[in-house]
C-alpha cells in the first residue's frame, strides 16, 4: 500500500533504487543535494541540478518542465551523505509564475524502478514561495527512510541553499537559474492538439462556501507549529489529491434556476466512487471548517469593532456622562449584532447546502465508510481488498451539533488508538461511574475491531487480545464466541508475556527481512497479514519488560503491519511517571462518549468526536463477525 505523506511524517523505504517523479502543472526546476549526518551540504559538487545533473547514485533532470522523474540508488551514494533532499524552483525571468501560491499544488511520489508507488506527498499552503524542499531520504540506524518537507522559501533558490549550509549558494542559484532560462530560450513550443482535451479538473470541484467580510485567520504555509500571516484560509488537506484523475460525474442541474445545485454523492475527484466518495467527505469536512472559521472571525471583529469604538467615543469625557455615552454605546451594540446576524445568515446557509449533502452523502457510503445503522451492512459480504480508509467515529463543531462528519482513518492504520476509560477524560465521562465507562470502552473497541476485521479480506487480518483480568469477558463476546479471533483473550502473566513475544518477533523478522531485501525468506510459520492486538485494562498485568515491549510495537508495529487498540485510564498508569508519554503521544486518542478533545491545528478549531453506536436492540455486530469467521474457518460453518 501506498503511504500519503503529510509534513514532517516519514516512512521507511522498502528498497535503495527508486524513481522520484514531480508532478507540477507548470514547468519548474527539480534538483537534489547530498548532505552530511546534519544535513549540510559541503560545496557545490554536491547539487545535482540542471547545468550538473548527475552525481554518484543521483540523477536530474537536464531542464525545466512540468513533470520530473529523478532516479536515485542509496548503494552507491558516497558513504559520508546521509540526506538526500529533494529541492524544487520555479524559473525566473522566463515570464512563467514566480511564486508557488499560483500553480497547482506539487504532488511527489517515491516508487520502486517498476512504477509502484511508496510514498507520496502533496504540497499545499504555498503562496509567496518560489523554491521548495519537497522531501527528504535519510539514512537513520543504517536504514533508509523518506520524510515529506514542504518547506517553502519567499527568498528563491538562494535563500534554499543558504539554509543547508551551502557557502556559495547565491552564485549556484544565479548558474542554475541562468541556464534554465537559456535552456528554455532555446525550446521549441508543442504544436497544438488536433482537438481539445477535455480541462483537467482542479483539486476542489466543490461549489465554494461563501465567508463573511472579516479579518482572517492566517494561511498555514508551514507545519502546524509554525503558521505565518496574511492570504484568506487555505484548507487544503495534506491528503486531498492534486494530481488529475478523471472528474466527478456532472452535478444535478439546480433545483431553481439560479439556486445552488442538487448536492450528488461522489461529486469529487478520484479513479473510483470509493475515492470519490473519500474526497467529497474530506471536501465536507474543510468546507465546514472554513465556514465556521469564518463566522467565529467575523464574531470576533464585530466584537473588536465595537469595543474600538466605545473606547473613541468614551475618551472624550464629555461623552462619558449623560444621553451621549449611552447613545453611543446602543450604536456599537447595535451595529455589533448587525454584522453577528450578517456572519450567522451566511454560516446557516453553508451549513443548509453541507446538511444536503451530507443527506446524500451517508446513504451512498460502503460498509468501511458508513455507520452501524446504515442498511449496506445488512447485505455485508467479505470483500476481495482493503478500502483506502475507515470510519471509527464521528465529528462535529458547536455551531452545527446536528451536523456530523464522518471521522475517517486511512489504512493500513499509521498509528495505534487508545480509547480512553477514564472519568476525568471529559464532562461526560465524569457522570459515569467508572465501570461503566470501562465496559463503554472495551464496547467501543469490539466494535472497531469488527470493522477492521470486516473490511479486509478474508485471512488477510488477525486480532489478538490481552485481558490480564478477565475484567472484559461480557464486551468481548461477540469477538470471543463468533470465532473471529486469532486465539482465545490471553490472561495472566503468562498470557501477556506469549502474545507480547509473538507479535514482538513477527516486527523484529519483518523489519530484518526488509532491510536486507529478502522479504521471501521469512518462515513458514510466519502470519503476514496486519495484526490487530487490543489491549484491556493498561498497565494491569503487565511488568517493566512487557511495558517496554507494548512501546515497541506502538512504534516500530504500524510500519510492518502490527496494530495497537488500548483501553486505558491514563491515570491508572502514574507510577510510572513520563516513561509512557510517548506511549501516549504515539496512539490517536478517542473516546467511549462524545468529547470535544480533537484539536485541528489548520484553522484552530476543537472537533468534538463523537463514537459510532449501535442501533438499539440490532443484531448487526454479530452477523458481520458470524461471516467474517466462516470466511476465515470455512469449514468449520
Amino acid at each position: 500500500m501506498t503511504a500519503e505523506l503529510v509534513r514532517g511524517q516519514n516512512h521507511t523505504l522498502p528498497q535503495t533504487r527508486l524513481e522520484i517523479r514531480v508532478s507540477v502543472g507548470t514547468p519548474v526546476v527539480a534538483g537534489a543535494t547530498l548532505g552530511d549526518e546534519n544535513g549540510t551540504v559541503h560545496g557545490t559538487e554536491w547539487v545535482a541540478h540542471p547545468g550538473s545533473p548527475r552525481l554518484p547514485g543521483l540523477e536530474v533532470s537536464g531542464q525545466a518542465a512540468a513533470d520530473h522523474r529523478l532516479a536515485v540508488d542509496l548503494d552507491a551514494l558516497p558513504a559520508s551523505v546521509h540526506r538526500v533532499t529533494v529541492l524544487l524552483a520555479l524559473p525566473m525571468g522566463v515570464g512563467g509564475p514566480v511564486r508557488f501560491g499560483a500553480v497547482a499544488s506539487p504532488f511527489v511520489a517515491v516508487t520502486g524502478l517498476e512504477g509502484s508507488e511508496i510514498a507520496t506527498f502533496t504540497l499545499t499552503g504555498l503562496d509567496a514561495e518560489s523554491a521548495v524542499t519537497a522531501l527528504e531520504l535519510y539514512r537513520r540506524q543504517g536504514a533508509w527512510k523518506v520524510r515529506a518537507v514542504g518547506q517553502g522559501y519567499a527568498g528563491g533558490l538562494a535563500a534554499m541553499l543558504a539554509d543547508q549550509g551551502l557557502t556559495q549558494a547565491a552564485e549556484l542559484a544565479h548558474s542554475i537559474q541562468d541556464a534554465v532560462a537559456r535552456a528554455m530560450a532555446r525550446s521549441v513550443a508543442p504544436p497544438p492538439p488536433h482537438a481539445p482535451g477535455p480541462v483537467p479538473p482542479s483539486d476542489d470541484r466543490r461549489p465554494p462556501v461563501a465567508s463573511p467580510t472579516a479579518a482572517q485567520p492566517p494561511e498555514l504555509t508551514t507545519p502546524p507549529s509554525a503558521a505565518t500571516t496574511g492570504g484568506p484560509i487555505n484548507y487544503a488537506h495534506p491528503r486531498r489529491q492534486s494530481s488529475a484523475p478523471p472528474p466527478p460525474p456532472p452535478t444535478t442541474p439546480p433545483a431553481e434556476p439560479g439556486g445552488p445545485a442538487r448536492p450528488v454523492a461522489g461529486d469529487a475527484t478520484g479513479w473510483s466512487m470509493e475515492e470519490r466518495l473519500y474526497n467529497q467527505i474530506w471536501g465536507m469536512f474543510e468546507d465546514l471548517a472554513r465556514t465556521t472559521a469564518a463566522y467565529r472571525s467575523a464574531v470576533d471583529f464585530a466584537e473588536s469593532r465595537m469595543d474600538q469604538e466605545l473606547d473613541r467615543t468614551l475618551s472624550d469625557p464629555r461623552n462619558r456622562i449623560g444621553g451621549a455615552g449611552d447613545r453611543a454605546r446602543e450604536q456599537a451594540r447595535t451595529k455589533r449584532d448587525e454584522l453577528t446576524a450578517r456572519a450567522r445568515e451566511v454560516l446557516d446557509r453553508d451549513l443548509a447546502q453541507l446538511a444536503a449533502e451530507s443527506a446524500v452523502v451517508e446513504p451512498a457510503l460502503p460498509a468501511a465508510y458508513a455507520g452501524w445503522d446504515n442498511p449496506v451492512w445488512h447485505a455485508y459480504r467479505v470483500p476481495m481488498e482493503i478500502p483506502m480508509a475507515l470510519r471509527i467515529g464521528d465529528l462535529h463543531l458547536p455551531e452545527s451539533p446536528d451536523l456530523r462528519i464522518p471521522l475517517l482513518v486511512r489504512l493500513p492504520l499509521e498509528r495505534g488508538i487508545w480509547v480512553d476509560s477514564g472519568r476525568t477524560a471529559s464532562e461526560a465521562a465524569a457522570l459515569r461511574d467508572t465501570a461503566q465507562l470501562r465496559r463503554l470502552a472495551v464496547e467501543n473497541v469490539v466494535a472497531h475491531a469488527a470493522r477492521l476485521l470486516a473490511v479486509y479480506p478474508a485471512g488477510e487480518f488477525s486480532v489478538h487480545v490481552i485481558d490480564p483480568a478477565g475484567s472484559a469477558a461480557g464486551a468481548l463476546a461477540p469477538l470471543v464466541d463468533s470465532g473471529a479471533l486469532a486465539g482465545p483473550p490471553a490472561a495472566g502473566a503468562a498470557g501477556v508475556a506469549s502474545v507480547l513475544a509473538q507479535l514482538t518477533r513477527r516486527v523484529d523478522l519483518v523489519q530484518m527481512a526488509i532491510r536486507a531485501g529478502a522479504a521471501d525468506s521469512l518462515p513458514p510459520d510466519l502470519d503476514t497479514g496486519e495484526q490487530l492486538l487490543i489491549v484491556n485494562d493498561f498497565p494491569h498485568g503487565f511488568d517493566d519488560r512487557a511495558v517496554t515491549q507494548l512501546r515497541y510495537l506502538a512504534d516500530e508495529g504500524p510500519s510492518v503491519g502490527v496494530h495497537l487498540l488500548m483501553v486505558a485510564d491514563r491515570e491508572d498508569t502514574g507510577a510510572y511517571g513520563p516513561l509512557l508519554d510517548p506511549l501516549w503521544r504515539s496512539l490517536l486518542r478517542i473516546t467511549p462518549v462524545a468529547d470535544d478533545h480533537l484539536a485541528d491545528p489548520w484553522v484552530g478549531h476543537t472537533w468534538t468526536y463523537e463514537p459510532l453506536r449501535m442501533p438499539p436492540g440490532s443484531r448487526v455486530l454479530e452477523q458481520v463477525l458470524a461471516r467474517v469467521a466462516a470466511a476465515r474457518h470455512p469449514r468449520r460453518f
